[in-house]
């Protein structure tokens, strides 16, 4: 397992030192609560990209298992949340048991590959969806279904959900490095680069593969529990709502997907846009358009994602500046690996 260079570990502890310190430096309201959807969708991207970018199995159905983890909240607070920690101590639970139950359903997805796994993922979508309608015994249908209220004090009310969300960011992207410096993320790069030739080397393919899914599902099933807390009150049609999938999708590629920081730079970029964009343009909808062009122009520019696209252009730069009167011998006459891009990306 290599080791983390000191430069990452500087970047990842200011980073995180500045988003515990906003609320104790007095945030406002607003900014807080633009800040917790945003670190949400940050960890969302994160938790996807296990699956998505490492393994190149591009799931478009997470959002089902992020409706499991927030009706598995409803259903076990909807009288009362004790002393208003006790929905945070039960996320590892719901962690562990929405993994387990994502082996089965990884096991059959993942037998297709591409464009025909996306298909049947997003099946899965409106299945999970289907089900929240009509089981209205344990998820309360069209009505919805409450979560009890927590007793936190109203000055800092959102603080605790905040650092949830914040704790779980954390937790994604930690798996996140361990995944890509372990011979777990050299398997999957494998498996993303061509599954025939892993299994003719001897990769588990099967098994590196539903065990990022099960990850995956896993931490997003935790970030829907916080999320079902904080919103106090649960629909289908918000819970296992496409769009939660679209948003983590496409901040992972505007980011730069395969990459550590890619999802929560294109997370950090999109949900304030959606936010100032929505507060523009109001009920008309129209904001969704504005949206959607943040996202194509940056695509079109910067194809691969913000990371990989300035990471290579870099590196481009860089050979071009040692000029063409290097000799063969040095590096600006070997051409560039491209796993050494990739590694100089994330």
């Amino acid at each position: 397992m290599k080791p983390v260079g000191r430069a990452g570990l500087l970047r990842a502890g200011i980073f995180f030192l500045l988003l515990a310190l906003i609320p104790v430096l007095g945030a406002p309201g607003w900014l807080l609560t633009t800040l917790i959807f945003t670190v949400m969708y940050a960890g969302l991207a994160s938790s996807w990209n296990l699956v998505g970018g490492y393994a190149g199995y591009p799931s478009l159905g997470h959002v089902a298992f992020f409706g499991i983890g927030a009706y598995a909240i409803g259903l076990v607070f909807t009288n009362s949340v004790g002393s208003g920690f006790e929905p945070f101590l039960l996320l590892p639970v719901i962690g562990v048991a929405v993994g387990l139950l994502s082996i089965p359903v990884g096991w059959i997805a993942m037998r297709t590959r591409a464009d025909v796994f996306a298909i049947v993922t997003i099946t899965l979508l409106f299945i999970t969806q289907t089900l929240a309608f009509n089981l209205k015994d344990l998820t309360g249908g069209a009505q919805g279904k409450s979560v009890a209220p927590p007793p936190f004090p109203v000055e800092t009310f959102d603080w605790p959900f905040y650092y949830a969300m914040v704790v779980m960011l954390a937790i994604a992207m930690a798996i996140s490095l361990y995944f890509r410096r372990s011979k777990i993320g050299l398997s999957l790069a494998t498996v993303r680069a061509d599954e025939d030739k892993a299994h003719g080397i001897g990769v588990r393919v099967t098994a590196v593969k539903l065990l990022a899914f099960a990850v995956s599902c896993g931490l997003v099933a935790m970030i829907g529990g916080v999320w079902a807390y904080y919103v106090g009150f649960i629909y289908p049609q918000f819970a296992v709502d496409p769009l939660i999938t679209i948003g983590m999708v496409l901040m992972a590629f505007l980011g730069g997907r395969g990459t550590l920081w890619g999802p929560v730079l294109g997370a950090f970029i999109l949900v304030p846009a959606q936010e100032y964009f929505a507060q523009t343009f109001g009920a008309s909808e129209l904001y969704l358009l504005a949206y959607a062009a943040v996202f194509i122009v940056i695509m079109l520019f910067l194809p691969r994602g913000i990371l990989p696209s300035v990471s290579e252009r870099l590196a481009r730069r860089r050979l071009a500046a040692r000029g063409p009167g290097e000799s063969p011998g040095t590096d600006a006459a070997r051409p560039v690996d491209p796993a050494v891009r990739m590694e100089a990306a994330r």
